[in-house]
């Protein structure tokens, strides 16, 4: 199945059509980082007038830091009961990656690879085909599919080597995210999409040498080695990651900013395993 190409880094408020409508076993991904002095910022799920689902993340003097996060649904321009949900995993300041799950009986909503909140259907979510962002946040990442593996697919506290199989193989369209911390000491972080017989795609930073190394290998020996000396990563310090496989190229977001193009040279669909190495804590990985 093609999947819809994603956006990246859209301007605020955006809002674009969910090409199908929602089904069940589709999850939302949105990337992005608070800013420092936010009071709120929404992410809706919307058919027509109607607000679907509202996720609403607010800050006031009272909670400066941690904040709380409300729920709800908006019919025919009337607002239904709140419900809220003290704390938050959106700090201000702060990368933040959220998905939501959408299942037969509610939404199912993950927050840098963890389960936050759950929200019961109050009108149909068949009904919905647009999601907008408003308010005080800027967006590295909007993007939706369809998964039969959701539990592969949001993970939290992970092992590193890190290794999954990526279900179907990637196709164009398909986003890669990962968030985790780099070690205060460490010397080579790296991920790599791999097929049966290589590696399509290797990156690597080497804090070492103060540099990234890009390769594939192929036929039993590696390529041409592409080599940047613009690092993304610092030691000690969080990190977000997102690897978009187009048509023709990989492109590496850091952060939000684009730090690496990368053709590729493989039929995608063929590209089936995901490996991290190196030395970082590993918070969330989404395929």
């Amino acid at each position: 199945m093609t999947l819809q190409p994603p956006f990246i880094n859209p301007t605020i408020p955006f809002s674009t059509e969910i090409q199908g409508g929602l089904k069940d076993g589709m999850i939302i991904t949105v990337c992005g980082r608070v800013m420092s002095d936010a009071d709120r910022f929404n992410i809706n799920l919307e058919y027509g007038s109607d607000v679907v689902l509202q996720v609403n993340p607010r800050y006031s003097w009272l909670l400066p830091i941690s904040g709380y996060v409300v729920h709800n649904t908006r019919l025919k321009g009337k607002w239904g009961w709140e419900e809220p949900k003290m704390g938050t995993p959106f700090p201000r300041g702060q990368m933040f990656a959220l998905q939501i799950f959408v299942t037969k009986d509610s939404y199912k909503i993950y927050t840098n690879g963890e389960l936050f909140s759950e929200y019961n259907h109050r009108l149909p979510f068949s009904n919905v085909d647009r999601i907008c962002v408003v308010g005080m946040v800027d967006l590295n990442l909007v993007t939706y599919r369809y998964s039969m593996h959701h539990l592969n697919a949001l993970s939290g506290s992970l092992i590193v080597p890190y290794k999954t199989i990526i279900y179907g193989g990637v196709q164009p369209g398909r986003c890669i995210v990962i968030q985790g911390q780099i070690n205060p000491t460490a010397n080579s972080i790296g991920f790599s999409l791999r097929h049966k017989t290589g590696i399509a795609f290797d990156y690597s930073a080497r804090f070492d040498k103060n540099v990234v190394v890009c390769n594939s290998y192929e036929d039993g020996k590696w390529g041409k080695t592409e080599q940047t000396d613009q690092m993304p990563f610092t030691r000690g310090r969080h990190f977000l990651v997102v690897i978009c496989c187009a048509s023709h190229e990989y492109n590496v977001f850091v952060d939000g900013k684009q730090t690496e193009t990368y053709p590729h040279y493989k039929t995608l669909e063929e590209i089936d395993v995901f490996e991290l190495s190196g030395d970082l804590q590993l918070n969330f990985v989404q395929l």
